[in-house]
């Protein structure tokens, strides 16, 4: 029989399984223990469900090799997203109980097991489904039964392994433990076996592990008022349109971009009239070729706009050097809206950070190309 190979690789079916629960179940707070370098949760930040990351490892050295990839990248400055992201590092060994991890509704464990000492694998439950309890468990785990398709394979996988189950052996374990402590499991797994081999199974066997009962208050509480042993190596707090300021960041934004495509449009239709000898006269209304009327006040006071506004004309008007935009027609623009939520807002958000007119109505554009 040919050597087995994986197409994708091994491991890249694994994340992608659990980003594939993640999109399933849609949950919020999601924890990898033994995440070592990293990997699944750069994965899992990109899903749009998560607003907690953690991943716990007993080895720093190899979290901090990779750990930079967690960080925002400055595109995210700039486009925030609506959903909040903090992502957290923990050095600590997954048999310890820590209320860090408490309230979390997907907990992962992608080829940890077995790399455990028989007294930790006995801890383990304990921590994981009795103190820990989130929603969901994912533990993933060696076959031993597919070892002879593989190729170099002659007790374990890896040097580290301290152990290696068949399927048999695996849902034993995993269903003592459902049992005990108020779980469902289903099993199933990826690295699907060559043809005529089938009765091996998966490569990698799967459990998925699915709370029967929420936790009372109490329980919680008390749990909470356990000491922590977990050492912070890493936090990043991804920028939100939930955060204030960098809503205001993102509503000023897209003000200043709408008005000034608004004046460009506008603008360069008055310049081609104008280079044709149609010029508009002062108060007159001139049609641009957008579509939009325009009224002209090269010569009037501001405040004037508004005896000539009380139809609540909202189009854009010419003051001098300058296109004034009325806030209720940038207020129009979906996007605008979709980030202000309200008009009231969206005077909040730009007052002092945007060029108004005297009563405030509009937003000022200078027609200046030298001041863009």
């Amino acid at each position: 029989m040919e050597p087995v190979k994986f197409t994708p690789p091994l491991y890249k079916q694994r994340y992608q399984f659990v980003k594939d629960l993640v999109e399933k179940h849609k949950p919020k707070k999601v924890a990898d223990l033994g995440c070592g370098e990293c990997s699944l949760l750069w994965q899992l930040k990109f899903c749009s469900s998560i607003e907690v990351l953690a991943g716990i490892d007993i080895n720093e050295d190899v979290m901090k090799e990779k750990m930079h990839t967690l960080s925002p990248l400055p595109c995210e400055y700039l486009q925030p997203s609506w959903r909040p992201l903090v992502i957290t590092l923990y050095q600590g060994s997954v048999v310890q109980k820590d209320p860090y991890l408490l309230g979390f509704d997907m907990i992962t464990c992608i080829e940890l097991i077995e790399h455990l000492e028989a007294e930790e694998l006995a801890a383990f439950p304990d921590v994981v489904f009795g103190f820990l309890a989130p929603t969901m468990v994912v533990i993933s785990t060696p076959n031993s039964e597919f070892n002879s398709l593989l190729p170099g394979v002659k007790l374990f996988r890896h040097l580290d392994h301290k152990f290696e189950w068949n399927k048999e052996e695996f849902k034993s374990w995993a269903s003592d433990v459902a049992v005990c402590y108020g779980y469902t499991v289903e099993f199933t797994g990826v690295g699907k076996p060559p043809p005529g081999a089938e009765d091996v199974g998966f490569c990698t066997q799967i459990g998925i592990f699915v709370r029967d009962c929420v936790e009372t208050a109490d329980i919680v509480t008390y749990k909470m008022a356990t000491d922590h042993v977990y050492k912070t190596i890493f936090k990043a707090v991804y920028p939100s349109l939930q955060d204030e300021k960098y809503l205001q960041y993102a509503v000023v934004s897209e003000v200043l971009y709408q008005a000034h495509r608004i004046k460009t449009s506008l603008w360069d239709g008055i310049k081609a009239k104008e280079n044709g000898n149609n010029q508009c006269p002062e108060k007159e209304q001139c049609c641009w070729p957008s579509g939009h009327c325009v009224t002209f006040l090269r010569n009037l006071d501001l405040r004037e706009h508004e005896k000539l506004t009380e139809n609540r004309d909202i189009e854009p008007f010419i003051h001098g050097n300058a296109v004034c935009i009325p806030l209720e027609k940038l207020y129009l623009i979906p996007r605008v809206k979709q980030l202000c939520g309200t008009f009231a807002m969206l005077i909040k958000m730009i007052t002092g950070k945007v060029a108004l007119t005297i009563d405030g109505s509009s937003v000022v554009v200078s027609t200046d190309d030298g001041s863009e």
